[in-house]
C-alpha cells in the first residue's frame, strides 16, 4: 500500500496572513437561487400531474444510483478526500455521475466543501459555515445565498483545477441534465423528465442541506475532535439515503477514511461499492481508520 498522510490538512485551502472563518455577509445568490428554485417549483406543479409508478422507479433508481457512485463515492471519497485510488478514467466517470446530482460542479464542490471544513476545523466560524442559525434561516441561506468572507482564505484545486475535462465540467454542469431529460423524455415523456430530472434534482439538493444541518446540530457522537470549534454528529435515519455519508461524526474524526460507517451495524453503501470496484482490480490503496494512528490523536472518544 503507497504511504499517505493520514491526518492531512484541507487540500485546497490556503491560509494567508490574517485570513479568517469568522467575518463575512450572507448574499443572495441569482444563479443558485434560480436553480433550485425553478427545479423545486417544476416539482410542486408537474410532479403531482405526471406521478406513474414507472415515474417513480425512474426517480429511484437514477436518485439512488447518482448519490451512490456520484455524490459519495466519485466526488466526496475520491475527488475530494483521495481516501482511494483508482483509474483516471473511472474517477472521472464518477464525478460526471456527482455532476448529475445538481449540487455543483467538480471544483465548486471542492471549494464549498474544503472551506467548511477548514472553518469547522477553526476555534469558531461563520454561523453560515457551522449551521447554527435556525432551520428555516439556514435553509433560506444553503439554498439561495453564499458568504463573502471579509477576509477568505486562498484556494487551491490542485491537480483537479489544471484539468481541462474537469475545468469543462465546472463551466458546464448545469447543462449536463439536458443530454439526460433527452433521453428520459424519449423513453417516457414528460413524466420521466419531472421525476427523473427535476424532482431528483430538488429532493438530492434540499436533502443535502437537510441532513447537513441536522449533523452540525444534534444527534449521537462517538467522538470529538480537540480544537475544533464546530462537532459533528450521526444522523443514523438517513444512513441509507446518504449511502453512508449521514455518519458525519465518524466522517470529522477520520475525514480520510474512505470507510465513513464504522462501527458495528452502521450501513455503508459508499464503503461497499469500494470494496466491489477493489474487487474487480478498479479500486486500491484504500485508507480506513485502521490505520490514522495520527489522526486518533486529535480525537477524544465520547463515553455513554
Amino acid at each position: 500500500m503507497t504511504a499517505f498522510d493520514d491526518d492531512p490538512p484541507v487540500r485546497s485551502i490556503v491560509e494567508v496572513p490574517g485570513c479568517s472563518p469568522v467575518a463575512g455577509v450572507v448574499r443572495w445568490d441569482p444563479g443558485i437561487s434560480l436553480w433550485n428554485g425553478g427545479m423545486l417549483g417544476v416539482v410542486l406543479v408537474g410532479a403531482p400531474l405526471t406521478i406513474s409508478w414507472s415515474a417513480v422507479a425512474i426517480f429511484v433508481v437514477l436518485t439512488g444510483a447518482t448519490l451512490l457512485a456520484g455524490h459519495s463515492v466519485g466526488m466526496h471519497r475520491r475527488l475530494i478526500h483521495r481516501s482511494f485510488d483508482c483509474p483516471r478514467w473511472l474517477e472521472f466517470a464518477l464525478v460526471y455521475a456527482g455532476v448529475l446530482v445538481g449540487l455543483a460542479g467538480p471544483i465548486g464542490m471542492i471549494r464549498t466543501h474544503d472551506l467548511r471544513d477548514w472553518a469547522q476545523r477553526q476555534p469558531d466560524c461563520h454561523p453560515y459555515l457551522a449551521h447554527r442559525e435556525s432551520m428555516l434561516k439556514d435553509a433560506w441561506w444553503q439554498l439561495h445565498c453564499r458568504l463573502v468572507l471579509d477576509h477568505p482564505p486562498g484556494f487551491d484545486p490542485g491537480a483537479t483545477g489544471e484539468s481541462r475535462a474537469y475545468r469543462w465540467l465546472e463551466r458546464t454542469w448545469r447543462w449536463h441534465q439536458l443530454p439526460l431529460a433527452l433521453v428520459l423524455f424519449a423513453i417516457g415523456g414528460w413524466a420521466w423528465v419531472v421525476w427523473g430530472v427535476c424532482l431528483r434534482v430538488s429532493m438530492c439538493v434540499t436533502g443535502h442541506w437537510f441532513v447537513g444541518h441536522l449533523a452540525h446540530r444534534r444527534g449521537p457522537q462517538s467522538w470529538l475532535v480537540r480544537d475544533a470549534g464546530v462537532q459533528a454528529h450521526d444522523v443514523p435515519w438517513a444512513a441509507i439515503p446518504t449511502m453512508g455519508e449521514a455518519w458525519h461524526n465518524n466522517h470529522h474524526a477520520f475525514p480520510g477514511s474512505a470507510r465513513i460507517g464504522i462501527h458495528p451495524g452502521q450501513s455503508d453503501w459508499g464503503y461497499m461499492f469500494i470494496l466491489l470496484l477493489a474487487r474487480l482490480g478498479l479500486a486500491w490503496d484504500i485508507r480506513t481508520p485502521a490505520g490514522m494512528v495520527g489522526r486518533r490523536r486529535k480525537l477524544d472518544p465520547v463515553f455513554p
